[in-house]
């Protein structure tokens, strides 16, 4: 027999094991494809998870869920929803940081439609108008286009540090009708282009950024005027831009991401609270539960006693011995218990519920575990002495550990970090700029005759793209600039308001930080206080229960012998019910004021064996302590 057990024991083990290890992960599955294409591959978030873990199905026995504390821990760590919910922050955190490592917003990107017909200066009879300064009516490149778009943001905002490469292809057939065709000398003309605009641009941490564009304008038209038809014109430039002011070095264009990386370490101390802030609840509902039991056993003992003592006094009126009215007290007093008993079942069930839905994904929704009754299997016990650590010790435990206490500081450094930038905008803006850009022109050479004379173009620009790149790596036709920017707002009110208001935050963070820096050494004081006062009304309370026991036995005692009444009994049970009452009361008292003080000295997860991974993941490798096959007899 005790082979069957080990076996089924075994078996027992090995499949919670395998169950939890089926768990699905709830962390995002990157695209896995090749280097080009896996940016722009969306991420796949799985989906929530709502089954339980095997753990709670293993628990279930006849219809009973037979849970000791460290299985109801175990449960909730694995399928408490609040926990499911909370292990997102850690990954969101994680995203937001690498979202800030992106660096500011994107820019606006100009229409594409910008570029239909577009032809470089010089180049054709609309370039040459373009260069001279004339504008002719229809001629022009579609003007269309979108600026780039304005970003709002407190404080300088950061550069875009992902590169970004940009490419635009345009291709148009256009018919102008010319009004002079002094230079055209055609009534309509015909333009058939090809523009080709590439770019890279990017960012940097200290404030800068650079950009690099190719550019290049085919035209193929059918003015006779034309010396080089058709024709391309490429143009290769470089461009910088650095701020000198408002939104120079690393410390500012980089406090987004440094408050991201604060912020990715708080949720992880953010977790851990809501691990313990569970736990402690499991904990209450699991020994309130207990106590529920307690409750409901002691309500039937009396009840038993009361019927007893019915019993016996309608025996007695049989006999004539006792009168009928004394029937009629006893009877009372059993409608009184029954009522008791129907209210403590009550609670109880309602206790268990509150124990369901924070043990399960699924709550009372699962009707296997909505039928299944909880039966607790640990005892509530009051240790023979606390042996609690000098006030000071505790109280720099409870600093060193506490994980919300820890939160509140790091919040406190991330709006530091902040203020980096609304302090950084109080400068005006100033920006230096340059760059420098080299222009080519080839085409197929045509001979053109004005006023009898005959002329052609250079034999330099003869050819195709090949020899308009040539004259740009070159450097035939360069073009430099540089130049400088400033803007200094008068009186910068909203720059100095902004600033204002950062920093009476942030004074308002660092007084609420230490407020809940002192609230500590109050809070164990009473907590401890409390612990005290809780032992000292148990053991006051199991005495009073004794000696109400021993005036009941002595009381019934009288009664059988003829020198008592019924009442006196009576009185004399409901005193013992008080008193047993209180018992549990105080024992309940006594455990939640342990659990506070555990917690407020943050060591609950290592006073209850968790590990904060096993949380974070939702499964616990731990076995449960409950034997495969349960004793005869267990309930």
């Amino acid at each position: 027999m005790k082979n069957h057990r080990g076996i089924a024991a075994l078996c027992y083990i090995c499949s919670m094991s395998l169950l939890c290890a089926q768990e699905a992960s709830i962390e995002p599955i990157r695209p896995r494809a090749n280097l080009i294409l896996r940016p722009y591959l969306p991420t796949v978030v799985p989906p929530i998870r709502l089954g339980n873990s095997g753990r709670l199905a293993g628990l279930i026995r006849a219809g009973n869920l037979y849970l000791t504390a460290q299985d109801a821990i175990a449960l909730a760590l694995e399928n408490n929803i609040d926990l499911e919910i909370a292990r997102y922050d850690p990954i969101l955190s994680a995203w937001q940081l690498e979202r800030a490592q992106a660096g500011g917003a994107l820019p606006g990107v100009p229409s594409s439609a910008s570029q239909a017909g577009s032809v470089a200066s010089g180049q054709g009879v609309a370039g040459s108008q373009a260069a001279a300064g004339v504008s002719v009516a229809g001629s022009g490149s579609s003007a269309n286009g979108a600026g780039n778009a304005t970003i709002s943001e407190v404080g300088p905002v950061a550069q875009t540090l992902d590169p970004a490469v940009q490419e635009t292809s345009t291709f148009s057939h256009t018919s102008v009708p010319q009004a002079d065709i002094v230079q055209s000398i055609t009534p309509v003309l015909i333009s058939n282009t090809r523009v080709y605009n590439a770019s890279y641009q990017q960012g940097f941490l200290t404030g800068g950024s650079v950009t690099v564009t190719y550019s290049d304008h085919y035209l193929n038209e059918n003015a006779p005027t034309d010396f080089l038809n058709p024709s391309s014109a490429p143009n290769l430039g470089i461009s910088f831009q650095q701020n000198l002011l408002r939104g120079l070095g690393t410390a500012v264009n980089g406090r987004t991401i440094a408050v991201a990386k604060i912020n990715l370490k708080t949720s992880d101390l953010n977790f851990k609270t809501q691990v313990i802030n569970t736990v402690i609840n499991v904990l209450n509902l699991y020994y309130g539960l207990v106590a529920g039991h307690e409750d409901l056993k002691a309500k039937q003992a009396a009840l038993e006693v009361a019927r007893q003592f019915y019993e016996n006094n309608k025996r007695q009126v049989e006999i004539g011995s006792l009168s009928p009215l004394d029937v009629t007290v006893a009877e009372t007093q059993v409608a009184s218990n029954e009522n008791d008993l129907v209210t403590s079942r009550t609670n109880l069930q309602q206790q268990e519920v509150q124990l369901k839905n924070a043990l399960s994904r699924t709550g009372n929704m699962d009707a296997s575990l909505a039928a299944a009754h909880i039966v607790p299997l640990d005892a509530i016990v009051v240790p023979e002495k606390d042996d609690l650590p000098p006030f000071d010790e505790m109280v720099q435990k409870a600093l060193a550990n506490r994980s919300d206490l820890r939160a509140e500081k790091a919040n406190l450094s991330a709006s530091e970090v902040s203020a980096v930038g609304t302090r950084n905008g109080l400068l005006p803006v100033a920006q230096v700029f340059g760059g420098e850009s080299q222009a080519g022109l080839a085409g197929t050479r045509r001979t053109v005759i004005s006023n009898g004379v005959a002329q052609t173009a250079d034999p330099y620009f003869a050819g195709g793209i090949t020899n308009g790149l040539g004259q740009v790596f070159r450097r035939n036709f360069p073009t430099e600039r540089i130049g400088a920017f400033i803007q200094v707002p008068i009186g910068n009110r909203q720059a100095q308001a902004d600033y204002g208001i950062d920093q009476l935050q942030l004074r308002q963070n660092q007084l609420n930080t230490q407020q809940d820096l002192n609230q500590v050494g109050v809070d164990i004081s009473n907590y401890t206080v409390a612990l005290r006062q809780a032992r000292a009304r148990y053991e006051a309370a199991l005495k009073n229960r004794t000696l109400q026991q021993q005036l009941l036995n002595a009381e019934q005692e009288k009664f059988t012998l003829g020198a008592s009444i019924p009442y006196n009994v009576i009185q004399q049970e409901r005193d013992l019910a008080a008193a047993e009452a209180t018992v549990i009361s105080t024992l309940v008292a006594y455990n939640n004021a342990r659990l506070a003080l555990d917690q407020t000295l943050g060591v609950t997860l290592e006073a209850n064996h968790i590990s904060i991974e096993d949380a974070r993941v939702g499964r616990v490798p731990r076995a449960s302590s409950l034997p495969a096959a349960l004793p005869q007899g267990t309930p």
